[in-house]
This record gives structure tokens, C-alpha cells and sequence, in this order.
């Protein structure tokens, strides 16, 4: 029985090492002590014994007898050598009564070298064991700046609470995003049940994830886990059977796709030709018969209560009074509804809403979920760069009309210092700052834009401003008719009053409008690109859906230059972002002649030169803007 088990076990070795060499890669077992020197190594810990996984066993510390192994240890020596009878001799112990002596290892960058135990490492994997007891010692390399570095830093963290080997990340964060998950909280260690669950469900996942087609991937088994748990939630994961596992994995599986491709969202910049040449015809496309369109609206506050929502709801209102015949929209606010956003969109199916629009992006997540159950139903969420293949996102090019009120502003100031009050630090947000920026510097060489931020931890505005002797600002683009302030868009404080000079509106009514028409006019599949099933809606002044509305207070002279701008840019014939661009630490853009593209402009984690102030970090906020900045913060905010 052993012969044979070893005959076939050194056929399959020579195989591997047929194919490492046509392939022109090493045929051996790798070897930890010629991968790294003494200098790399910041220090040895002994971790005691433990059950690692046999598949993270890819190596020996040191040369001894690499070559009797192919480099996925299956035997090389030829059957009668003492090699082959003690490797006869162990395959025998384990198909009696298994192999119980541990091992002893080297852990390296969360992979095990052999130091005792290469021939029971070797029948192991033979037998298709999954783990194997071994006595760890970990090599500790010393810091770098490389992110496998940092990644292998974040798993020993995660290790020493969680006590896990199995799993593996591709990114930063990753770890502590699990470990959040699952306890809650970050520093919370594991108990053994919570061990053994959650290493049940990922050998279930692995099993289910591979038989899909996962190892085609280049994705670790646990970004793929990760992302799956994220929409899920872990707790009802645990609790799926091999079918459901299996079924909402079949519907998950394009997310795979799109997340192992890396491919950035596909951005509709402008309203398709088909949805132009159809517009407002769309109560001629739809037969008297037929009964009413119903769409929803899926907002995160009353009206009265979020100028956000507000601008929204006008949008709602707009399509009821353009379409009263033809289209039936509702709106719920989930702080007013029962249950979780997860049942409000099942109930908004339920209802017979053949589009949502999810206007938050804290929704994104249940949004997805819902739209995976309901393949049927057109669901949108207001966000920007977060691709998923099942949902579209859609925002405005609000940076745009930010250039043209950084112009008015730029124009107006006598102090050549201008005030800017942003919120949250998401995408888009940078642009709209560095574009105000830019307005205002090209209009006027000395002008400095002095950035603050809403959203900071104990932090008086309004006291910033005065300490600055600034008394051009520019604030919220919109306020809800209940607030008596002025303080919106482009304002001049003289004395106790505030002037307002111009205001950013997004015209939400003519974007619903727009993508209503396209959706039933079958845009929703004419949109998609090919290789990339992700869409963004992107638009723009051109598109009609932003503008900027000028005070009377304005000087004429200055309403002219506005609207000549707003004109090349609708036009085409000029882009804020375009020529040589200089940030706070030096240049972004050097070609006279080159722009930005809309990837870069969405993503920018940099301040322009002229501009006084810095990007905070997540510590630095209240906290209703965390959820958000953890799902669109610029630069290193996603955790």
C-alpha cells in the first residue's frame, strides 16, 4: 500500500518539477535562510504549539534536503532509498492512526519554512490533511515602508487576539476591519468558541469560494471572505448551509469579479445621445394602459431637518409635477421607519417601486444586498467610485460650479484672503475645494483661499473666520426654508449681516428626469461598458443638472465673466483642472496643455498652493462622519 502511495506520490513531484522548469521557475523546495540574512530579521519568538495550515507550509529553513522535495513537497528520490522507506513508514502511521507529532517550523511573513519534519509535512499534504500541529517560531522582520510589510505588522496584531493563521490580506487594513467585525471592537481578544467558528465558516467559505472558481482569482480567499461578510453580516453567515452559502455566492460573484480586477468605476460624464433625442417624450413612450411607474425615494433624514435631503426631495417633487400621469414617487426617511434600512428596501420592493434611489451612502451596502435578491429592480445609490456591478451610484460635477463661485469670489475679495467651509473629507469634496481655489487665483494672483471644516471635533467657524479677518466665505450650498440663516453659498459679512453673493445649487429634479427616461427607455443595459459592468453617473453644467445662481449684489461685470466660463466649460472649451497645477507640497501637473482625468479629479487627496488649511484625519471628527468617511474618505481614511 505505502509503494504505491509513494510511487504516486513521486509522480505527481515530477510532474510539478516538469512544469517549474518549462515554466523557467525554481523546482525546489524555497529555502528561508537563502530568502533572508540575519540583518533582515528584527527578532525570533517562540510561539509554542498550535495547528497551522498545511497549505502555508511552502518551505524549508535551510538547504538540507530541499531537493528530495518538488517545491510543493511531493517526493523526488526513487522508491528503495531510506528516504522513500521512512516516507513509506510515515504514510502508513497515517492512514492507521494519524500523524501526531508536531512538527517544528519557522514562521516568516505569515508563511512556514520546515526546521524538523519535512516527510510528514510531505504525506500530509499527500493526504489532503488541512492542518498540522507545529511548534512556531516566528521571524520578526524589521519594519519597512512596503505594504507587505505593513500588511504582515497589522496580521501579528491580529494574531495575538485572535489566535488565527488562516487567513490572508492583499491590502492594508484589512485585518483590523476583520477583527471589528467580529469582536466588535479592536482590541478585543478571542475566545475559543469564537475560534472555532469562525475557522468552521471559512473552511466552509474556502471549500464553496474555490468550487466557484475562486483560486482563477488573484484575490485571497480572505478579501473575498471580507467583502462577503461585509454585505452580509457575519452572524447570519455563520448560520448559512451549504446551499445558501452556495447561492448567495452565485449571486455575489460578479462583486468578485469587479473587486479582483481593480478596475475603476466607468463614469457617465454626460447624459447618453439615446436619453437627449427622448427627452421629456417620456409620457409618449409609456402606453395609456399602463399603469403607473413607481419610484422611490430612500432618505436618511426629513427634509426639514438635512439641507441634503432637502435638495433631494425637490428633486422628488419635480418628477411629480412633470409626470403626474405617468410616474409615482414616494419617499421614506429611515430615522421615521421601523426595522433596518435592509427591510425598508424589501418593503419598497415589496410595494411594486420599480426604481430606488438610495440618497446616502451609508446605504450602500444594504443597497447592493437588495439589489443582488431583486436583479429586477433598477436601485441607485448617490455616491461616487464605489464599483459594484448590481447597483449604479450617481452624483454631480459640483467641483465646477465650485470654479465658477471661486472666480465671483477671487474678483471680490480686498483682502485677498477667502474663507472656504467644507464637511465631510469624502470624494469629490477635494476637488470642489481646489477648484474654488483655482477660480479664485486666476482672477487674482494673491488671492488665498483659508479652508476649515464643519465636521471638526470642538471647533468654532465662525471664530476662525473672525481670528482670520476673513469676511468672504463660502459655505453650504443650500439650506432648508425652516432656517432663517444666511449662511449658504458665497457670502460677504459687513458688519453683523451677512450679503450672499451666489449659491451652488444641483438641480436633482433634472437628474432624476434624465435617468428615469434613460432607465425606461432601456439605458440601464446600454449603459454598461464592456468588461466593466460599473457605472457612475457623473454630470455636470453641461448636463444641466448644476449651476451657479448669481446675486444681484453681484456687479454686473462679474455676472459676465461667470456665465462666459461656465460657458467654455459647458462647451468644452475650458477645464478648471487643466494646465500646470501645483499642490501644497509641489507639482501635480507640469504640461500646459494636459487636464486632469475625471479618475483623478474624483480621488485628488492634495490641497492646491493656494490654499491654507490641510485635509483632517478620522480622529479628528465628530463621529456621524465616520460611517461616511470609512466608505468614501480621500487618501488614507478607508480603513
Amino acid at each position: 500500500m505505502a509503494y504505491n502511495d509513494y510511487i504516486k506520490a513521486q509522480k505527481e513531484g515530477k510532474k510539478q518539477y516538469r512544469n517549474c522548469i518549462a515554466k523557467g521557475e525554481y523546482p525546489y523546495l524555497p529555502v528561508l535562510d537563502e530568502m533572508i540574512s540575519f540583518s533582515d530579521i528584527e527578532c525570533e519568538v517562540n510561539l509554542g504549539i498550535s495547528f497551522i495550515p498545511l497549505k502555508s507550509v511552502v518551505g524549508t529553513s535551510n538547504i538540507g534536503r530541499t531537493t528530495a522535495f518538488s517545491n510543493h513537497f511531493m517526493p523526488l528520490l526513487d522508491y528503495g532509498t531510506e528516504f522513500s522507506g521512512k516516507w513509506s513508514v510515515l504514510c502508513d502511521a497515517q492512514l492507521e492512526e494519524g500523524i501526531h507529532d508536531a512538527i517544528k517550523v519557522y514562521e516568516y511573513m505569515n508563511l512556514y519554512y520546515v526546521i524538523e519534519g519535512n516527510k510528514r509535512v510531505s504525506v500530509l499534504k499527500y493526504h489532503d490533511a488541512v492542518t498540522v500541529a507545529a511548534e512556531v517560531i516566528r521571524k520578526i522582520p524589521k519594519r519597512t515602508d512596503e505594504l507587505e510589510n505593513k500588511i504582515y505588522y497589522e496580521f501579528m496584531a491580529f494574531h495575538k487576539l485572535s489566535g488565527i493563521h488562516t487567513i490572508s490580506f492583499s491590502a492594508e487594513g484589512r485585518f483590523t476591519k476583520l477583527q471589528e467585525i467580529i469582536k466588535g471592537e479592536a482590541n478585543i481578544s478571542w475566545t475559543d468558541d469564537d475560534r472555532m467558528d469562525f475557522n468552521s465558516f471559512y473552511l466552509a467559505f474556502e471549500k464553496a469560494f474555490h468550487a466557484k472558481g475562486g483560486v482563477g482569482l488573484t484575490m485571497t480567499t480572505g478579501d473575498a471572505l471580507l467583502s462577503f461578510i461585509s454585505l452580509y453580516g457575519y452572524e447570519n453567515c455563520k448560520e448559512m448551509t451549504a446551499s445558501e452559502l452556495n447561492e448567495s455566492l452565485e449571486k455575489f460573484w460578479n462583486e468578485f469579479i469587479i473587486l479582483d480586477a481593480e478596475e475603476s468605476v466607468s463614469l457617465q460624464l454626460n447624459p447618453s445621445d439615446e436619453a437627449e433625442k427622448k427627452k421629456n417624450v417620456l409620457r409618449y413612450i409609456l402606453p395609456s394602459s399602463h399603469k403607473k411607474y413607481k419610484v422611490a425615494f430612500l432618505y436618511d433624514a426629513k427634509p426639514h431637518e438635512s439641507n441634503w435631503i432637502y435638495s433631494h426631495e425637490l428633486g422628488r417633487i419635480h418628477i411629480n409635477e412633470t409626470y403626474p400621469e405617468e410616474i409615482e414617487t414616494i419617499y421614506v426617511t429611515y430615522s421615521d421607519a421601523e426595522g433596518n434600512v435592509d427591510d425598508i428596501l424589501n418593503e419598497l420592493i415589496a410595494g411594486g417601486n420599480e426604481i430606488i434611489f438610495a440618497t446616502c451612502t451609508q446605504f450602500i451596502k444594504s443597497s447592493l444586498k437588495a439589489a443582488l435578491e431583486h436583479p429586477h429592480v433598477k436601485i441607485l445609490n448617490c455616491s461616487l467610485n464605489i464599483p459594484h456591478s448590481h447597483i449604479r451610484t450617481y452624483d454631480a460635477r459640483m467641483y465646477e460650479a465650485k470654479f465658477l463661485t471661486g472666480v465671483i469670489a477671487g474678483a471680490m475679495t480686498e483682502c485677498d484672503n477667502i474663507g472656504y467651509i467644507a464637511d465631510y473629507p469624502v470624494y469629490g469634496m477635494t476637488a470642489n475645494i481646489n477648484a474654488f481655489a483655482l477660480g479664485a487665483k486666476l482672477v487674482n494672483p494673491r488671492a488665498k483661499v483659508y479652508l476649515t471644516w464643519s465636521t471638526l471635533k470642538n471647533h468654532d467657524v465662525d471664530a476662525f473666520f473672525m481670528q482670520k479677518g476673513i469676511d468672504y466665505i463660502s459655505d453650504q450650498d443650500m439650506i432648508t426654508p425652516q432656517c432663517a440663516l444666511r449662511k449658504f453659498g458665497l457670502y460677504h459679512i459687513e458688519g453683523s449681516e451677512k450679503k450672499n453673493l451666489a449659491m451652488s445649487i444641483c438641480n436633482w429634479g433634472a437628474f432624476y428626469e434624465q435617468i428615469i427616461q434613460s432607465i425606461i427607455n432601456g439605458g440601464w443595459k446600454e449603459g454598461e461598458i464592456s468588461g466593466n459592468n460599473t457605472l457612475n453617473y457623473w454630470w455636470g453644467l453641461s448636463a444641466g443638472v448644476i449651476d451657479v445662481i448669481c446675486s444681484q449684489n453681484l456687479p454686473k461685470s462679474i455676472i459676465r465673466l461667470v456665465e462666459m466660463f461656465r460657458q467654455m466649460i459647458c462647451n468644452g472649451y475650458f477645464y478648471p483642472f487643466g494646465g500646470v497645477l501645483h499642490s501644497q507640497d509641489g507639482i501635480i501637473q507640469e504640461d500646459e496643455h494636459a487636464c486632469l482625468s475625471p479618475e483623478q479629479i474624483i480621488t485628488m487627496d492634495w490641497l492646491y498652493e493656494n490654499v491654507i488649511g490641510s485635509i483632517p484625519t478620522i480622529d479628528n471628527l465628530i463621529d456621524k462622519t465616520i460611517p461616511v468617511v470609512l466608505l468614501q474618505g480621500v487618501g488614507e481614511m478607508k480603513k
